[in-house]
């Protein structure tokens, strides 16, 4: 009798203890989830490129003083606990977990973390012209010019879409070039992929 009760009571006390842990677990799998839903971008992506002015927010499993939403500064470093600063701009968020796990490995044992662009601010094209709304236009991904100008309304009835310029800054240096919009959509030209941070400039 006396065994049967001591058995009960490790089982209970197995129980008070892996209770509210699994509590926890569900906690904070619930509030990562939150945070994907609110997201700009998907969750480590591999394909979008941080900039300066995003907002990110890295989660570090099981260390609640560690995950936070951090801006991304204009010299492209973000700050973090225990680890100071790390460079961010110019990676995708996969590239800049697996930097993170690396860093923190330091200090964490097995560090699961995730990162989330929770504003994507720096992925912008400037739109000016013969267009129904220039403007600025914030991107989320790739982008070609067949689907940026329907995000400015279109052409406007004076619109010349063979002689469209876009401005490019690369390696310091600006770039001009001519996009035949008639000839993307007809097949012969390859299609433009817009680049953060190019003018698009519609005669």
């Amino acid at each position: 009798m006396k065994k049967t009760v001591m058995i009960i009571g490790v089982i209970w006390a197995i129980v008070l203890v892996l209770y509210p842990l699994a509590a926890y677990c569900q906690g904070e799998k619930e509030a990562l989830s939150r945070k994907q839903a609110q997201a700009e971008v998907q969750a480590d992506s591999s394909q979008y490129v941080i900039g300066p002015e995003d907002s990110l927010y890295i989660h570090v499993w099981k260390e609640e003083n560690l995950s936070r939403t951090v801006p991304v500064r204009i010299d492209g470093k973000i700050s973090l606990p225990l680890i100071d600063e790390i460079q961010a701009a110019g990676l995708t968020p996969l590239q800049l977990k697996q930097g993170l796990v690396k860093r923190f490995r330091e200090f964490v044992d097995i560090p699961n973390v995730s990162v989330i662009v929770m504003e994507a601010n720096s992925f912008k094209v400037f739109v000016s012209g013969e267009v129904k709304n220039p403007g600025v236009v914030r991107l989320r991904s790739e982008t070609s010019i067949l689907q940026l100008i329907p995000m400015v309304g279109g052409f406007s009835e004076w619109a010349n879409q063979r002689k469209i310029l876009v401005i490019r800054k690369e390696g310091g240096e600006e770039k001009r070039l001519r996009v035949n919009y008639k000839r993307i959509v007809a097949g012969k030209d390859p299609n433009f992929i817009m680049k953060s941070g190019d003018t698009v400039i519609v005669p």
